[in-house]
């Protein structure tokens, strides 16, 4: 049974319909990276998922269960890093964290070591801070360290390393993985596509109200139209071919007499820019990635 199982789902803002008959199903232990432009619906659809919005119509099961009736020991099983937070900003992280715990424990959850997760974050100097004074990437950090509390078995984060250094995002794509390596299932939503082809499995991409694509990076790269760059030099002559049929040409090569011999193919990004022109009709820029 797939962790996630959608069917059909259509929500709508009053008459601004953002998804629209879409199915998606994710099965337990994938690492899915869900990209699309601003406004197509990815928060939507979490939030679809987290039971905070009923769809107008379809069928939507986590963890084999509708998230609109479910009871208290649901919630461990699922971890959400959301964009946004409301919570108590004169607590302490320790006192945040802990009070998560807590509210797991009562409900019998084996829960992570709160310390430890800070640690891993390099953390461990803000355990006495307050979460205001914390800047926007430590709290972002410490949101992901309160989504992995329970140890749950489906780990939602909605755009998890926005606004992160580079080192900080790295402590989290190594968390993300080894959280993967344990069995846990993952959906993040992101605009970073090198982080979507560096750490997940499979990779959806919504637009016009559906999902656009759905498969690797490797398979959303070959779907498109665009041909394969090959250029070498003979000796002071330098040539460029396009082609689809890379391996032929190049075994007609005589390769003792060129150098220089470099292959470019289409990148995710030449994927993804493609395939969001042909549902908006209009040229996507790489600068809104």
């Amino acid at each position: 049974m797939p962790i996630i199982d959608i069917e059909g789902l259509h929500f709508a803002y009053g008459k601004n319909v953002v998804l629209e008959d879409l199915d998606l199903q994710i099965q337990r232990g994938e690492l899915v990276a869900m990209l699309g432009p601003n406004g197509v619906g990815k928060t939507t659809l979490v939030e679809n998922l987290l039971g905070t919005l009923a769809p107008d119509r379809g069928r939507v099961r986590v963890c084999g269960t509708n998230p609109r009736r479910v009871g208290a020991d649901f919630w461990p099983k699922v971890g959400f890093m959301s964009q946004h937070w409301n919570d108590h900003p004169k607590w302490r992280v320790r006192d945040q964290l802990e009070w998560i715990r807590a509210c797991y424990d009562i409900q019998g959850t084996t829960t992570r070591d709160p310390q430890q997760l800070l640690a891993a974050l390099d953390l461990s100097d803000k355990e006495n801070s307050q979460l205001s004074k914390l800047s926007g990437g430590q709290r972002r950090r410490i949101d992901f360290a309160a989504a992995l509390l329970s140890r749950p078995e489906l780990l939602i984060l909605d755009e998890p390393t926005t606004g992160l250094d580079p080192v900080a995002k790295a402590q989290i794509h190594d968390l993300v993985s080894e959280c993967q390596d344990d069995g846990t299932t993952v959906l993040l939503t992101t605009h970073d596509l090198a982080e979507a082809e560096k750490i997940s499995s499979r990779i959806v991409i919504l637009g016009g109200g559906g999902i656009l694509a759905d498969g690797t990076a490797h398979e959303l790269r070959r779907s498109l139209a665009k041909s394969c760059e090959i250029t070498w030099r003979e000796g002071e002559e330098h040539f460029i071919h396009s082609t689809n049929e890379v391996e032929a040409f190049v075994a007609g090569l005589d390769l003792t007499s060129i150098s220089d011999l470099t292959i470019t193919r289409p990148s995710l990004e030449d994927a993804y820019l493609d395939l969001v022109s042909q549902a908006t009709g209009v040229e996507a820029e790489g600068s809104t990635l």
